[in-house]
């Protein structure tokens, strides 16, 4: 088991918004997360990579036999937990490559391996460039200054090349891509999944599924998983939209 979540439950500004998740992620498994706007999806993220603002109030969750409530965000990200931003931030004046080299050594060091210097993290990086199709040229550049949004979205996935983590959480990956940039990106995760990863991907559509095909999908409202299956769910999502859950999840008379 690589990731176990029981009856999680987390708050922000003492507004609860996971009510209870379960969810259970072995390694070699896609999971997709969807639902309406506010259901919770990228609050369950967010809470798994240890983002600060929000509060856990109950529940329980194991990270590869390891208690992950109990870590800060940095040793989640050491312990391979990696998070792709929805809306990823520029940092000027931060050049990709040095950002990427800094973190991929934090890996390093946490794991009890030599750091790369700058030759080799170099080589290294014009492997993981050709994963996205980008130009070795945009990582000289500041971290996402001047990138559209299909640029941030590639930089999110060479980050996941590079890192190479267990469990790669995803946040609406595809948002603000076209349908070009939407292939590249999906065939660069694709590449990536091994028998000894997994993936949650966040997502509205079921577009996004056409290209990296999920062993679960899951819908949530209002805090909990409302209805959980197969790629069927994703296509009864796209065909039928969200208005079903409410009578799928309507008390019993």
């Amino acid at each position: 088991m690589l990731l176990e979540v029981r009856d999680l439950r987390a708050s922000i500004n003492g507004v609860e918004i996971l009510k209870g998740i379960d969810l259970t992620v072995r390694a070699g498994e896609a999971h997709a997360v969807m639902g309406p706007n506010g259901s919770g999806k990228s609050t369950l993220a967010y809470v798994l990579a240890g983002h600060p603002n929000y509060e856990v109030t109950g529940g329980r969750v194991t990270f590869d036999g390891r208690d992950l409530l109990a870590m800060s965000t940095e040793e989640r990200a050491r312990a391979s937990v990696f998070l792709s931003f929805q809306h990823p931030i520029e940092i000027p004046g931060v050049r990709m490559d040095h950002f990427l080299r800094a973190g991929y050594n934090e890996l390093r060091k946490a794991h009890g391996e030599a750091e790369l210097d700058p030759l080799k993290f170099d080589r290294l990086l014009r492997t993981k460039v050709k994963v996205v199709e980008m130009n070795t040229n945009m990582t000289k550049r500041s971290v996402n200054e001047g990138f559209s949004g299909g640029e941030k979205k590639r930089n999110e996935i060479l980050q996941m090349a590079v890192m190479e983590p267990k469990l790669a959480i995803l946040d609406e990956v595809d948002s603000g891509l076209d349908v070009d940039a939407l292939r590249t990106v999906s065939s660069g995760i694709n590449s990536l999944r091994t028998p000894d990863n997994a993936i949650i991907v966040v997502t509205h559509y079921q577009r996004l599924l056409n290209y990296i095909v999920p062993d679960h999908v899951h819908v949530l409202a209002d805090g909990r998983i409302a209805a959980s299956g197969g790629k069927e769910l994703a296509l009864k999502v796209e065909a039928e939209g969200y208005d079903w859950l409410a009578e799928a999840n309507a008390p019993s008379r």
